[in-house]
């Protein structure tokens, strides 16, 4: 079985939750306090009275909506990453590489969780002998394709069934693709792992998903605010005609909403409201979004560089991007 260099410091705890569930509350608020306070400043006098409504309408319909999916997706993964044995995958995996890719890729299905805990897990996955292919395609697969995310983009989409099934389709296609291109050309050599066993270990279970479920809150809940304020002013500041010259260019308009995903770090469980927000644009390019923020955005390049290295971040983030925008627009040209 391929296994991962095991070398360096032990970075077990980067990741790891650094305070309780009573801060959690007030940060969280002061968060969004502050991002509406610097939203408002720096809108200044772009926004006149009715847009300035047309915007405060556009960021809470996005909050609301993205919240309870949110807080559902944040405590299933605390409750994974506290009560379900890591060995769990390892053992459940086929021992062929090739076919542990896909399967890896559909066990995303079933385990819910956002981005942020998808690169520790994936490491925890390869220090427990899973294959690093089979990993990194669980690492992409998992957050886009669980069934909170599946849910939520259902809700942000009514009526719309097409683009639910195109984002199940389009990630899993290239979360599976980008994990069979590792099992072609990826080497051990490029990924860095810390050594020894779980970060969590001889910690209490309730502990730990206790600080998992703050941290993760807190993380995510910041990145929704962020992403809900900029895709308010993008749908209000912004001159009308020219959003539309891009929108109406289709494939212009795809590399764009690819590169707000990135930029803009929304998690999985709340990217498809603000991707529905976006409704100059074709539905091919808001698949786009829904399908590259999950796989690759600044948050996830800073964790992958801490957790595997540089090496690693720099062979493994353009693949991934060019794959999930291919594999979005393939499925937008064939089910949208």
């Amino acid at each position: 079985m391929e296994r991962a260099a095991v070398s360096g410091h032990d970075h077990g705890h980067e990741h790891g939750p650094g305070g309780g569930l009573g801060l959690a509350g007030p940060i969280a608020l002061l968060v969004v306090l502050v991002g509406v306070a610097v939203a408002g400043t720096l809108a200044g006098d772009a926004l006149d009275g009715p847009r300035l409504g047309a915007f405060a309408t556009v960021f809470v319909s996005i909050v609301v909506q993205a919240l309870p999916f949110l807080v559902l997706g944040v405590l299933l993964s605390a409750a994974i990453v506290a009560f379900v044995p890591r060995e769990l995958a390892a053992r459940a995996l086929p021992r062929n590489r090739a076919l542990a890719v896909p399967v890896a890729g559909a066990a995303g299905m079933a385990l819910p969780g956002c981005e942020c805990a998808s690169v520790p897990v994936a490491s925890g996955l390869m220090r427990k002998g899973v294959a690093p292919a089979a990993a990194l395609t669980f690492l992409l697969a998992a957050p886009a394709v669980n069934p909170i995310v599946l849910a939520a983009t259902w809700v942000a989409f009514p009526g719309r069934p097409e683009m639910t099934l195109g984002r199940l389709v389009a990630s899993l296609a290239a979360a599976v693709a980008v994990g069979w291109l590792w099992t072609l050309l990826g080497r051990t050599e490029w990924i860095r792992l810390p050594g020894g066993g779980d970060a969590d270990d001889g910690r209490p279970r309730w502990l730990v998903f206790r600080r998992a479920v703050a941290h993760d809150f807190l993380h995510a809940g910041g990145y929704l605010v962020v992403g809900g304020l900029l895709s308010a002013v993008i749908n209000v500041a912004l001159p009308p005609h020219w959003v539309d010259s891009l929108a109406e260019q289709a494939i212009l308009g795809v590399l764009v909403l690819a590169l707000l995903a990135v930029l803009m770090c929304i998690c999985s469980e709340a990217d498809a409201f603000v991707a529905a927000s976006f409704t100059q644009f074709s539905p091919t390019a808001q698949l786009a979004f829904m399908v590259v923020g999950p796989m690759v955005d600044l948050k996830l390049i800073a964790m992958q560089v801490g957790t595997f290295g540089r090496a690693f971040a720099v062979r493994f983030v353009p693949v991934v991007l060019v794959v999930a925008i291919l594999m979005s627009v393939l499925v937008g040209w064939v089910l949208l």
